[in-house]
This record gives C-alpha cells, sequence and structure tokens, in this order.
C-alpha cells in the first residue's frame, strides 16, 4: 500500500511541473514569436496585423506609445531592436484575452545609440475574430 501512495504522489507531483500549453497557449505563443521577430525587422506588414489599433505600449522608461507612434518609431530607427531573447515565458488563457509574462536581453541601437536592455514583459492579447492580437504592453527594468 505504501508503495502505491508513493508511485500516486510521484505521479500527481509530476502532473504539477509539466503542464502542456493549450491549443490557445500555442496561438498566443506562435503570436508572440512573430511579433518579436517584427520587432526585429521593423516588420510594418506584420505589426500591422498582430497589433491591435487600440494599443496602449508601456516602455520602461515611463514613455506610453499608441500602435502608430510604435510602428513609426521602429521603421525611422528611433526604436531599433538588433536582437531580443526571450525567457521565462509563461502565457495564461483566460476566456478571449491572454497574460503573457516573460523576461528580455535585447540589443538595441536606438537613434543610433548602441545599448543593452533587460526587461520584465507583461504582454496583454486579446482574440478578434479568430486572430490573437497585442492590446496592451508594459515593461520595467531588471537587474
Amino acid at each position: 500500500m505504501k508503495k502505491i501512495l508513493m508511485i500516486a504522489a510521484i505521479f500527481l507531483a509530476s502532473l504539477s511541473f509539466s503542464k502542456a500549453q493549450s491549443a490557445e497557449e500555442t496561438k498566443v505563443a506562435n503570436v508572440v514569436e512573430a511579433y518579436r521577430k517584427a520587432m526585429i525587422d521593423a516588420d510594418k506588414n506584420v505589426l500591422e496585423k498582430i497589433v491591435d489599433d487600440q494599443l496602449s505600449y508601456g516602455h520602461s522608461g515611463g514613455n506610453i506609445e499608441t500602435k502608430a507612434h510604435l510602428i513609426e518609431t521602429l521603421l525611422n530607427g528611433d526604436s531599433d531592436f538588433k536582437t531580443m531573447d526571450v525567457s521565462e515565458q509563461s502565457i495564461q488563457v483566460v476566456g478571449k484575452t491572454a497574460i503573457v509574462r516573460h523576461k528580455i536581453f535585447a540589443e538595441t541601437n536606438n537613434r543610433g545609440v548602441p545599448a543593452t536592455v533587460k526587461l520584465s514583459v507583461l504582454l496583454v492579447f486579446h482574440k478578434v475574430k479568430g486572430d490573437w492580437k497585442l492590446l496592451a504592453r508594459q515593461a520595467v527594468k531588471i537587474p
């Protein structure tokens, strides 16, 4: 009996550590990756598709941008991501809303000034006509 209880306990513990992504979480993860690549490539077409018209984009320094301003700054080089590595990502889907948290380490070249940034980021997506759209983003600097 002890052996069965031990095996059951190990099995239940393993379930809590190995949560597989749902189909919607996988879709959101794919959109996050497309967004990451579009930020590096300053890909206006992809950003137009992924970013909601009502975007509230919060920078770690306190600036808030709209969709139009975000895309403009990426295209004109005021904001230029050379690399963006994502880690510690979690995705939670609640109905038609998805909450994504991750850390990024990025190399930037904003207005021709090279720098590196380490950020903790919150992304909020909502589902519009079957597509996940970025509605809000907030970043904070981390040491």
